[in-house]
This record gives C-alpha cells, structure tokens and sequence, in this order.
C-alpha cells in the first residue's frame, strides 16, 4: 500500500474519532470521575474496532511506524500519532491535535495500575497481578490453613456465598482479620454472590441393590424430561431390545428454566459434558433429546447452561438480597454472578446504596453469551461507581460461546476492558491439575501464562494448593518482567459494532 493511501485511510478513522468527540461527551456525562477519561477511551476503542484494521498493519510496521496493535489503552493519541509520523515521512504538514482530550500510552498504563491498586486495595507489590484463592471448607475449622495459603502467596480469600452457611462465611472471616492482625499480610476479602441457580435439583433413586444413588444413568440418543415437579429424579427403562419405553426424569432448582426454555433450544449440562436438545414442552416438563455425551450419569446440583435462551431471570436473587448486609460488611469485593446487561448492573447499586456500601468494590463475573455481547454497557454503567474489575468466568462462558470460540472470546474481554483501563481476574481451572494432583500439565502451564495479561488470577481448592500458589507466583514474576498486555491483529469485531449501535444510536 502507497504511503498516500495508507496515511489517508487511518486519516479517515481519525477524523470518525473525531466527529463522534460530541457523541462520547454525552454519553460518558454520568461517569464517576475516577473513570472518566477512560470510559471516553472504551468508546473510541469500540469505534476504532468497527473497522478492519488488517490491511494497514503490516504496511505500518514496513515503514518503521507503530501497526496500531497496542493501541487499547490509548485510542485516539495511537492513531493521531501515526497518521503525523506518515506525513512527516511524505514532507506534508504535520497534523494538529483536536480538543480531545488525549492519554497516551504511559498514561494509559498508569491508569490500569490505579485501577486495579484502587480495586484491590494495594500497595505495589512484586508482581503486579493480584493471586486470588477459594478457600476450602476445611478453613472453617482450621486457621493454619488460611495462614498457609498467605505465606505462599495469596493476597485476596474468595468466599463463595452460593456454598456453606454464615456461620461458616463468618468464622473465615474471623481467622483471616486475626492473620492480618497478628502478620504483615493485608488478605483482602472477596465474597461471590450465589445468584440464581441453574442446577438439577437432588436426585436419590434406589437402585436394585437397595442403596440411594445421587444419579441417573444416561447415554447419547436418550430421552429424558426436565420438569418442575417433585421429583426425586426417575431413571430411563429399557426393553430387550434395548429400546427405551420409559424417559428418565429430573427436577430442576430454578422453575423459571423450563417456564422460560423453547423447543429447539439447546441445553447443556455438568459444564459441557452432557448436551441436549428440546424436543417438546408443557407447562410443567420440558422433553430432551441427549445428542452428545460424555459422561454415563447426570448427577443431582449439576450446572445447567442456556446459551441461546433468553431469559427474564434477575441476576441478583432474594438470597442474595438477604446475603448482601453480611457481604457489605465483612468483604472489601463482592462477586456478581450472572449480570447480563446494564439493567442488572443498576439493580445490584440500587440494593448497595439500601446498605450505603456504596464504596465496595464490584467485580462482574462475565459468564454468559449475554454478558460477554453487552460487555460495553456492563462497563460503562459499571464505571458510574467507585471501584470495578471484571472476571472472566471460563467455565460457564466456555459451556455457552462453545470451547472453540472461548480463546477468541476471552482475548476480546482482556481488549475490550484495557480500553476501559479495567482490572480483570482471569478465573476458572487455572492449574487446576496442580492443585489437585501436585503435578501440572503443560498445557495448564501455558495456560496460567495468560494470567500476567489480567490484573489478578484466581485459583481454586484442591490437596496441593500451596504448590499452586507458588507456582503461579513464580510464572507472573517471570512473566511481567517479559511485557505489560500483549499486541494482537485487529479484525472488526462483532461485539463492537454491535455495541456502537446500542450506545451511539440507543
């Protein structure tokens, strides 16, 4: 590509930039201050992204001048800078700056560490990314453990409300304020919010030996029936010929699923390893057919995930309601769970101002379709508050983008949230296999790598833990003295435009 054209094509998204200045004045009106100038870059970064920037970037690094691949952080400064560097290199007159106000690239990264130092409650430490562990329910009973997990490393406790008792929730809140008391460890507090529970219900059927199963045996091609009647779960009959004349039967915890779910829907189960499809509905069941499997039985509390069902479900449950004075009061960040759209967003500050908790930090777990489609909107209204991140939650997101699409997926949400100079924690079976067995997999290894472009990671339980933890201490050291984020190739994305028409055009 000529310089000509090239300089004249990054001119033109320039000045789209530019003419929408008024546009992004407006909408970032109500942005609480801390994230003002940030929210003005999420919204440039969501237009610079409506084009196809593939063509310019090989062209751009041909001729010495940045390919605009790091360009998240700093929008507008990146590409004014690159369009003057082009016409220095022709002799034409080089470009004046317009009234935007500019943050360039030092000013970006000084923004996400202000973030993420205002989110997590920290002085700068040794590694920049914070390390988040779950702690086991042998915590409750046993001090030492907590302790442990800190001296190898841990700086934030996730409490999950979805599991155990206040009672339990309290005594861990009790022996980590009594670590920090009695050490120079600062164990921040994060409590999870449960939200609504897409699970099948409990399942006991006595089997012909006598004894309670918590299962029901399944295979590909069965029928079964997902109801809201109750049911302690009904396992399939077979005849002779190995032709099934009875469906298996299994309640769900949440009604609303089979209220809200539509013939030809697609219904998964146990985190993927079970996949199903509508085949009919009444108002009380809904009919499967199991068209993948890869397990022998369906379990009782196993997740449900619906990833083209679009339902009315708040994200913040009556529990959860109840649950919140206890997590205001005892947590430094709160979890939310299932958080769809900005309306939810709304929903979840209007219970925080009833308990004038109003400075707690919030992290949206982005676990759904919905979540990761409306990622902009969740952000921007997010950012009308004091103290946000972002957790990208890869289980259930990996269950409903599909496990081809969820690298490209989480890739997008690290992209889209360093525009908005917002910390992410990057969650969900990192070194799980450590944690579990004492010995990592390579592929888990390479995976926890990922972790030093988020701003905190999270590990979960298991009998090695502590090795975990070190470990993980280890990789991010070795990993941020290496880079800060990461350069990517810049197709359009979907989400994007999708997410410009909404905030431009809404």
């Amino acid at each position: 590509m000529k310089l000509e054209k090239l300089t004249n094509g990054l001119e033109n998204i320039l000045h789209t930039l530019e003419k929408n200045e008024d546009n992004i004045n407006r909408i970032t009106e109500e942005i609480h201050d801390n994230y003002k100038l940030s929210a003005k870059n999420l919204c440039r970064y969501l237009i610079l992204r409506t084009f196809d920037l593939r063509k310019y970037q090989d062209n751009l690094s041909e001729v010495g001048v940045s390919s605009i691949r790091t360009s998240e952080g700093y929008v507008y400064s990146n590409i004014f800078n690159v369009v003057r560097n082009l016409k220095l290199l022709q002799g034409l007159p080089k470009s004046e700056p317009s009234n935007v106000e500019l943050i360039g690239y030092k000013k970006s990264k000084k923004l996400v560490k202000n973030h993420a130092n205002l989110l997590f409650k920290r002085p700068r430490t040794k590694h920049f990314a914070e390390i988040m562990v779950t702690l086991p329910n042998t915590a409750v009973k046993d001090k030492s453990i907590i302790r442990e997990m800190a001296e190898n490393g841990m700086e934030i406790a996730r409490i999950n409300l979805g599991h155990d008792t206040i009672e339990e929730w309290t005594q861990m809140v009790t022996y980590i304020k009594e670590i920090n008391n009695q050490t120079n460890f600062n164990i921040k507090i994060y409590m999870d919010l449960a939200g609504p529970k897409f699970r099948t219900s409990t399942i006991e059927i006595r089997n012909e030996n006598g004894k309670i199963g918590k299962s029901i045996p399944i295979k590909k091609g069965d029928h079964i029936i997902l109801t809201k009647r109750n049911t302690k779960g009904k396992a399939s009959k077979f005849d002779n010929s190995n032709t099934q004349i009875e469906k298996a039967e299994i309640g769900v915890m949440l009604h609303e699923i089979v209220d809200e779910i539509k013939v030809d829907d697609v219904v998964f189960f146990d985190d993927g390893m079970i996949k199903a499809q509508v085949l009919s509905k009444s108002k009380k069941d809904v009919e499967l057919l199991i068209t993948d499997c890869y397990k022998s039985k369906l379990s009782s509390e196993k997740g449900i995930n619906l990833p083209h069902t679009k339902y009315k479900l708040p994200a913040l449950t009556e529990q959860d309601i109840k649950n919140l004075p206890f997590a205001c009061e005892n947590s430094d960040l709160l979890g939310y769970s299932f958080v769809r759209n900005k309306e939810d967003v709304e929903c979840l500050y209007e219970q925080l101002r009833k308990q004038k908790a109003k400075d707690i930090g919030v992290v949206f777990k982005i676990e759904n379709v919905e979540a990761f489609e409306n990622l902009p909107e969740i952000l921007l209204e997010g950012m009308k508050h004091h103290r946000i991140g972002v957790m990208i939650a890869r289980g259930d997101l990996a269950v409903e983008v599909g496990f081809e699409r969820i690298s490209e997926v989480q890739n997008q949400i690290l992209w889209i949230c360093e525009a908005a100079h917002i910390p992410v924690i990057w969650a969900t079976q990192v070194l799980e296999n450590l944690a579990k067995t004492g010995i990592p997999t390579r592929a888990e290894i390479s995976d926890a790598t990922q972790g030093a472009y988020a701003e905190c990671v999270m590990l979960n339980k298991g009998s090695y833990i502590n090795n975990a933890i070190k470990t993980l201490e280890n990789i991010l050291i070795r990993m941020e003295s290496n880079s800060f984020k990461r350069k990517n190739a810049l197709r359009p994305l979907n989400i994007a435009k999708q997410a410009t028409d909404k905030i431009f055009n809404g």
